[in-house]
């Protein structure tokens, strides 16, 4: 019987998740105009998706956004852990605890605050896209710590204080020693800093300037009255990114196999 539920339950898990996208991938090749009626195999919403200006503007900068805020992100999510990992024990608990409120907080009360901050008490206006940029750091810096700090924790507290024993600079010691130890953690914060960036809507909403949009934003406006041919060049868009996602996770996973293999051979 548990032979049976299992693939079973898998299969439906599998329906659930996936059957949406792949529908909606499936219509993004006809010149269907709504979900139901499937017409004629066509290719002009991925014509439309990369021929249009302001489709190509937004994706532009949405990518330019993410990039840019998942640097800083990095920065300060990386620094940030090794900071509270060569602090004391009290500080490196109350680190990682302040750590945990932004990721458990909702975006909504994090995009409202950094507005609230930033544009009223500040003063900063949302066309210097500093709010925005600010409020997807925000978001982002707290996944990178915790992507880069079990890396650290794996490494030998010692190395560092070893480096500086035998002559080398702090910044020589981090640089050399410490960084590559951890450079696996800081990719996977900053490719999980994108994907977050990419994601986010409530923060944007609240920080971005009135004649910008990112992904997310147009996408949810474009639902309340854009042109059909811009509605049916955004299934394009979705199956795009979920083809790159899938290209990517692919080659993440193939790439850790076979460094495991090469682990494993030269054991």
């Amino acid at each position: 019987m548990k032979k049976t539920i299992r693939p079973l339950f898998i299969i439906l898990v599998l329906v659930f998740l996936y059957a949406p996208i792949l529908l909606l991938i499936l219509y993004s090749f006809t010149d269907a105009t709504t979900i139901g009626a499937i017409r004629g195999f066509s290719l002009h919403n991925y014509v439309t998706l990369f021929t249009t200006e302001e489709l190509r503007q937004m994706i532009l900068g949405t990518l330019w956004l993410a990039i840019v805020s998942a640097i800083l992100a990095v920065l300060l999510g990386t620094f940030g852990a090794i900071g509270s990992f060569y602090s004391s024990k009290k500080i490196n608990i109350f680190m990682s605890s302040l750590n945990q409120v932004p990721v458990i907080n909702a975006d909504v009360v994090t995009g409202f605050s950094i507005c609230i901050l930033l544009v009223e008490v500040f003063g900063i206006d949302k066309n210097t896209f500093i709010p925005l940029v600010a409020g997807h750091t925000l978001l982002c810096a707290p996944f990178v710590y915790l992507s880069v700090m079990p890396k650290l924790k794996q490494m030998d507290p010692y190395l560092y204080e070893a480096a500086l024993d035998l002559g080398a600079t702090p910044f020589k010691a981090l640089n050399r020693i410490v960084i590559p130890q951890i450079s696996s953690g800081i990719i996977s914060g900053f490719a999980l800093a994108i994907t977050l960036s990419l994601d986010d809507y409530f923060i944007a909403t609240y920080t971005k300037p009135s004649t910008f949009d990112t992904i997310s934003t147009y996408v949810v406006n474009a639902t309340k009255g854009a042109q059909t041919t811009i509605k049916t060049a955004l299934w394009a868009l979705c199956a795009v990114i979920f083809v790159i996602v899938v290209l990517v996770v692919t080659v993440s996973n193939l790439r850790t196999m076979r460094n495991s293999r090469k682990e494993r051979a030269g054991i």
